[in-house]
This record gives C-alpha cells, sequence and structure tokens, in this order.
C-alpha cells in the first residue's frame, strides 16, 4: 500500500488545479494579488521540496496545471495514470529517506567514534556534557527544558526562546529515552534517528524524510 505521505502530496497536487498559473518565464510578482498568489505557490512549493524535481520537471508539472485551469486540451488523460503518479511519488519520497539515512547514519557512527558519544540499544546516541542533581525524570513526568534542533548539515529548525514545559511522553521517542539519562541541571546532545524522530515522512518543509537530528538540551526540572 502506499503511504499517507504520499497521498498527501496528491492532494496538494490536485489543489493546484484550482488556482491560476502564469508563463513558466520568471517575473516579480507586483500587485497584492500576485503576491499572494505566488505565497499560495510557494507554500505548495514548500510541500513538494522532497521530490527533488529538476527545472525541467517543474515546468512539466506546471504545463499540466496549465492546462487544466486554462481549460486547454489536456495531452494526457490523468485518469489513466493515477496508480503511476503513486508509484512515482512513492519512489521519489523513499529515495530521499534513504538517502538522508545514510547521511545520518554516517554523522552518527561518527558522534559515537570521533567525539565521545555513547549508543544505545534503540540506536539513540548521546553525550552527558553535565549529569545534573536529584531524580531523573520517568517518561510520565513533565519536564522543563531549553533546548536547539538542528539538522546534521547545521541547520537550526528548532530552538526554545525561553524554557518549555511538557511531559516526556508526547515528544519524539529519542528524546523520552534520552532525557531519563539526566537529572535537573543536566546538559547533553542528543542524535536521534529518524525511526526514533519524524520517520520517512519527515516534518516538511523544516525537516525532510529520514533525517536524522541533533539537539542540545538542558533540562531544567522535572
Amino acid at each position: 500500500m502506499f503511504g499517507k505521505k504520499v497521498f498527501i502530496l496528491i492532494g496538494l497536487l490536485a489543489s493546484f488545479s484550482m488556482v491560476g498559473c502564469q508563463q513558466t518565464s520568471e517575473f516579480t510578482p507586483q500587485s497584492e494579488e500576485d503576491k499572494v498568489l505566488y505565497s499560495f505557490g510557494a507554500i505548495f512549493g514548500q510541500r513538494l521540496e522532497q521530490l527533488e524535481l529538476t527545472d525541467a520537471e517543474a515546468d512539466m508539472l506546471l504545463q499540466g496545471i496549465r492546462d487544466q485551469v486554462t481549460s486547454r486540451e489536456l495531452k494526457v488523460n490523468p485518469d489513466d495514470y493515477q496508480m503511476k503518479i503513486a508509484e512515482v511519488l512513492q519512489g521519489r519520497v523513499e529515495g530521499r529517506a534513504q538517502a538522508e539515512k545514510q547521511k545520518g547514519s554516517e554523522y552518527l557512527n561518527n558522534f559515537v567514534s570521533a567525539q565521545g558519544g555513547e549508543r544505545t540499544e534503540s540506536g539513540l546516541a548521546y553525550k552527558i556534557h553535565e549529569a545534573g542533581e536529584g531524580q531523573r525524570p520517568t517518561p510520565s513526568d513533565i519536564v522543563e527544558v531549553s533546548y536547539e534542533g538542528r539538522l546534521i548539515d547545521g541547520t537550526v529548525f528548532d530552538a526554545s526562546e525561553s524554557p518549555v514545559t511538557f511531559p516526556l511522553n508526547r515528544v519524539v521517542a529519542g528524546w523520552t529515552e534520552g532525557l531519563q539519562k539526566i537529572a535537573p541541571g543536566g546538559k547533553m546532545t542528543l542524535v536521534i534517528p529518524s525511526d526514533l524522530a519524524y520517520g520517512d515522512g519527515g516534518f516538511p518543509p523544516q525537516i525532510p524524510g529520514g533525517a536524522t537530528l541533533v539537539f542540545d538540551v538542558e533540562l531544567h526540572s522535572v
């Protein structure tokens, strides 16, 4: 069966058919309506980034949209390609996720071998900078933390501006496992493989499918 992520992408492609299109030549939005339509397209484009379309492929996609919204004769019957669309999208999504996993695995191995990290049975890697004092949290506890989350290329996708509070069992599995290793006042780095984070689907547009995530975390209280 095809993954839920693929059908979401198909739905996004279909929703383009409700919106007018400009010609393929580049242009600068002038009016407020231009800017609204351009922004709408850019937002949907973020959801399609994981397909890694070439310029030629993007032009072909836009041509199909243009022909549909301007009531031109379609060059291909879309009904004949419903299953093929799903197959191609699934392949693109899985291919990128696998590439991300490979890079993440290399990063995690280097973190353990060269940077003094430790690896758990689940595949999580961590390094404790300060152990903290007192009782360590359990999954059912509520924790107060400060953190910064990065992709393995150093891109920061999330960071707390001030300490945040949440139940430890309501976050990704890598956090739930990792935070149990330090006490209040503790600081650590977590390297979380995708299967303990957001999986093959990722969390577009900030986190691609298959991404390994790096977090610097300080535990303030339990």
